[in-house]
């Protein structure tokens, strides 16, 4: 043993301490569970030599649930999991399981349905109490080394557990069971209608709904904390684009200028924070996610269609720059996070006391920079970020824009241009700064999901900015192709798809949001470079999750139907941090099934969508991604073929504008394995054909006019 940090982490005269002889953690990729690899905890990763210990030992498990950007995970690690005498007790009672919720989202999704129907909340750390069967009957989320408010220390948890256990374990298995049960049967219950067609007007409800929940000063939804909610703000992007109601686009611009405009967006090297834990946007929880941003940089996408302002475009490249630079592996996939914490403290990193801010300007007035680091830059900069001596949270700065640039430039006597390239200087030069300092943790584990969110981001701003900057379309759309040659590649072993990656070893049963947003990204990047391949490997892998992950209700799974780790298999409707992997689906089958001319799937998609009609209209915030589909569905979805010479020209010119609910495919050779193009490619002209539900307009040459059509 050798000594840990001074305090006791609140249980008195009892040293924490980390151990010389690590557990059985040390042999697991994911940077969270190698935290806690030299825990006194005796850890096990999930798996069935926990279980069966247990079983043999007639003991109680503990599945303890993190990830390693959370910041009150690792508090609990100090002050329980790293104390000797709590460590001591939970190896006699307990089998104790350590899970990264990011490497088992099933586990995580099962086990947080379980103790919200227990204790009404969730979050995490999450920790639940299970028989050696994997059922729970107890569980929560953080608890203090003391008891207070309301809530009972974590050794007074253990005991208490373990008490039970021993006491009244007839009981315990009894009601263990009684809420399996529930969750199987709660995880088929839809809140569904009668699966008719819904009404013209659903779109508008959805969007009035939405703008109840809006906070319209300071945009976003609810009050604190705020989180970016994506889903919503495309929807309302979506639906002022097929109606022109000003009410969606307004609010749907607010919330994210407000976001690029505060705290949870970095000012300096781009990327957004997870969420915001104020109403202003301006104190976020540090930790950036892969997921979050690749989902902003869609919703930017579809300001800049919208409004063809340059600021979204230039936050766009931000992030993404961000995400090569500190997010991108060198064989081509994205890492899960960055920690909000370093040197023991959340945001450090990030955050400027003001004497170091002053330092960070010393000797710049005659840098390279040109001069514009000098004073005047200075006092410049910090009206703009808002830097004040004595901090504008907790006795530190969090740079954000505090005021308009035109009006800081006023007030000092310059010119806009003149303040807009001195800021510009300062950044670069505060993020220079900046790299010196302790780098937060990096969790450097690439989930085939998350990283096909980056690849539709990707090939979506591709597709986006090609009209305004060729070149930089090019480069996006070369990554995304790059990095979909990469997932197939790393992701797909002996047939089998896998869920996580770590130095070239892929693990992990793949699940249904790792499949369906693969399937997506393949679509989107096969309309966007006329790779017709692209599609094809879609509309297969859509077969696979038919045959793999459906459910009787005309839903999906979670999981697979060959994965037996976990006794309960969920059906998951909600928008979360991410798109309803079953919405996805819904869009996916209608895709493909128009590509393959597959009626069923696409009967299907509509069956999908209109049983979630009611539920959309009543939940809008909790089934954004669903209303997107509705709303299209309502508007009829269309497909749009071009083929022949220039084909490729014309397909770019219609995609790069905003038409959701229009899927786009090329055709410039006479053979093609998708069954939508047969008959439809002649040598000497272009003509581009448009069908809708089960009827298609004459063949058009003339762009213009299908555009036309289109936006009706």
């Amino acid at each position: 043993m050798k000594s840990g940090r001074n305090d006791n982490g609140g249980n008195e005269g009892v040293s924490t301490y980390l151990c010389d002889m690590p557990n059985r953690l040390i042999n697991e990729q994911s940077p969270y569970l190698l935290q806690h690899a030299h825990n006194p905890v005796d850890w096990y990763p999930w798996g069935d030599e926990a279980f069966e210990r247990a079983r043999a030992g007639h003991k109680p498990v503990l599945v303890s649930i993190g990830y390693a950007a959370c910041h009150w995970c690792h508090v609990m690690e100090h002050e329980s999991f790293e104390n000797e005498v709590v460590a001591a007790f939970m190896n006699e009672h307990f089998v104790c399981i350590k899970v990264d919720r990011e490497e088992h989202p099933d586990v995580d999704h099962m086990y947080m349905d379980a103790v919200q129907a227990i204790a009404g909340n969730g979050g995490w750390p999450l920790n639940v109490f299970v028989t050696p069967d994997r059922a729970p009957f107890y569980g929560g989320t953080y608890y203090p080394p003391r008891a207070g408010y309301n809530r009972p220390s974590w050794m007074q948890l253990l005991g208490r557990m373990y008490e039970v256990w021993t006491e009244q374990q007839d009981e315990v298995m009894a009601q263990s069971g009684q809420l399996l049960a529930h969750l199987k049967q709660a995880s088929l219950q839809l809140t569904a209608s009668d699966n008719a067609v819904p009404d013209a007007d659903a779109g508008r409800k959805i969007a009035d709904n939405l703008l109840k929940q809006a906070d319209k000063e300071k945009g976003g939804f609810g009050h604190a904390p705020k989180f970016p909610g994506t889903m919503a703000i495309s929807f309302l992007l979506e639906h002022y684009h097929f109606t022109g109601y000003e009410a969606a686009l307004k609010h749907a611009l607010v919330s994210l200028d407000a976001m690029i405009a505060g705290g949870i967006y970095d000012q300096l090297g781009g990327g957004f924070a997870r969420y915001s834990t104020d109403r202003e946007w301006l104190a976020p929880h540090f930790e950036k996610m892969l997921y979050d941003n690749a989902l902003l940089i869609c919703s930017l996408c579809d300001a800049y269609s919208v409004t063809r302002d340059n600021k979204y475009k230039r936050i766009t490249e931000e992030i993404i720059a961000f995400a090569e630079r500190e997010l991108k592996d060198v064989r081509g996939g994205y890492y899960c996070a960055l920690d909000a914490d370093s040197e023991g403290e959340e945001g450090k990193f990030y955050t400027w006391q003001y004497d170091e801010w002053m330092a960070a300007f010393e000797g710049q007035q005659h840098t390279g920079e040109g001069g514009l680091c000098d004073e005047v830059s200075r006092v410049v900069a910090e009206a703009y970020f808002g830097v004040k001596p004595d901090g504008n949270w907790e006795d530190t700065n969090i740079l954000h824009v505090a005021s308009d640039l035109a009006k800081v430039a006023e007030a000092h006597g310059i010119t806009t241009e003149d303040a807009g390239q001195r800021i510009d200087a300062v950044k670069r030069m505060l993020l220079a700064v900046r790299s010196k300092r302790v780098r937060p943790i990096t969790d450097d584990k690439c989930l085939l999901s998350w990283n096909a969110l980056m690849s539709i981001a990707l090939s979506k701003a591709g597709l986006v900015f090609y009209e305004a900057d060729r070149a930089l379309s090019d480069h996006y759309l070369r990554r995304a192709d790059e990095h979909m040659d990469w997932l197939i590649a790393q992701y797909k072993i002996d047939g089998k798809w896998y869920h996580t990656w770590k130095n070239g070893i892929a693990k992990i049963p793949a699940k249904l949001d790792d499949l369906a947003y693969l399937a997506q990204a393949m679509l989107q990047l096969g309309s966007a470079t006329g790779n017709n391949a692209r599609v094809l490997m879609a509309a297969e892998l859509v077969e696979e999750i038919m045959a793999d992950f459906g459910a009787d209700n005309g839903m999906f799974y979670y999981t697979p139907a060959y994965q037996e780790d976990i006794p309960v298999r969920k059906v998951d409707i909600y928008d979360g941090a991410t798109p309803s992997a079953n919405a996805v689906m819904a869009q996916n089958l209608w895709i493909c099934g128009a590509c393959m001319e597959r009626s069923d799937w696409i009967a299907q998609s509509e069956l999908m969508i209109n049983s979630m009609a009611e539920t959309i209209i009543r939940h809008s915030y909790s089934f954004g991604y669903w209303g997107q589909l509705l709303q299209r569905q309502i508007k009829g979805q269309k497909t749009v073929v071009c083929a022949g010479n220039k084909a490729n020209e014309a397909r770019l010119e219609m995609a790069g504008k905003y038409l959701p609910q229009a899927y786009f495919l090329t055709l410039q050779k006479e053979i093609s394995e998708l069954p939508i193009l047969e008959n439809k490619f002649f040598a000497d002209k272009m003509y581009i054909f448009v069908c809708s539900g089960h009827a298609c307009l004459s063949p058009e040459s003339n762009v213009a006019a299908v555009m036309r059509v289109l936006e009706e």
